[in-house]
């Protein structure tokens, strides 16, 4: 799959949210995409996914089967979980029972009967991976799947990431907390400023230093809703602080 000088903007006297983008993304290839909020990570998801066309250039050779989670999942849909995945199972053409051995690794089980308006965010989270999941793509597109996650879900996604990999699938996951930073033969691209660049990766925040030398500090408290805790915290520490959890 080729990216020829793409560049993209909303409107048409909108400003440029990517300009003159080259890209290829091999079969087998999993890609980190990171960058500043408001960068263009989620708007170059959506090109490569298909979902909005380049307002200049071309994307050649995308696969045939493209699976995408976006980073909110739309819960105002008047299904439960079980419904709304066998309807997709059944768009998709997915096997049989592939929803459930899904659910199971991903730790829903307990979701399948409730109504998705109900959904916590890290429980919407886990049913937007699975709609995606439910065949094998081609092209995999997950825009910051981690946030909300669990710590158990949190290990297993880069599992099933490095499997798709494996079996030939390009996989491509917007990260603002790192979570493959590590992953064995990753890619990564840095978002920036209207371009792409393979090979880099954001840097995280350092505090700045004293006129003396050591770094100066502040502690700043900041209250969520318990449901957010895991979501706040994980984005903090990825910009490079430090955090202390209360009782």
């Amino acid at each position: 799959m080729r990216l020829r000088a793409v560049s993209f903007r909303y409107s048409r006297r909108g400003p440029w949210i990517l300009r003159d983008v080259d890209l290829i993304l091999a079969p087998g290839s999993v890609v980190e995409v990171t960058g500043r909020n408001g960068a263009g990570k989620s708007t170059l998801l959506r090109l490569l996914a298909g979902i909005v066309p380049p307002s200049r250039g071309t994307v050649a050779d995308r696969p045939s089967t493209v699976s995408y989670a976006p980073d909110v999942f739309p819960i105002d849909q008047p299904f439960t979980v079980t419904a709304y995945l066998t309807h997709m199972a059944r768009v998709r053409g997915a096997a049989p029972g592939a929803a459930g051995e899904l659910a199971a690794r991903l730790g829903a089980t307990h979701l399948l009967d409730q109504p998705l308006g109900d959904l916590s965010k890290g429980s919407a989270q886990k049913i937007g991976l699975i709609q995606a999941l439910l065949t094998p793509p081609g092209l995999l597109i997950l825009d910051e799947p981690f946030a909300g996650l669990d710590e158990q879900t949190r290990t297993t996604l880069p599992l099933i990431i490095d499997e798709i990999a494996a079996a030939g699938g390009t996989v491509v996951v917007s990260d603002h907390q790192n979570q493959l930073r590590d992953l064995p033969g990753a890619d990564h691209w840095l978002v920036a400023d209207g371009t792409v660049t393979p090979g880099a990766r954001e840097a995280s925040p350092r505090p700045a230093p004293s006129p003396g030398g050591t770094p100066r500090q502040a502690i700043i408290e900041v209250i969520v809703d318990a449901d957010d805790a895991d979501e706040v915290e994980q984005k903090l520490r990825a910009d490079g602080y430090l955090t202390r959890r209360s009782s």
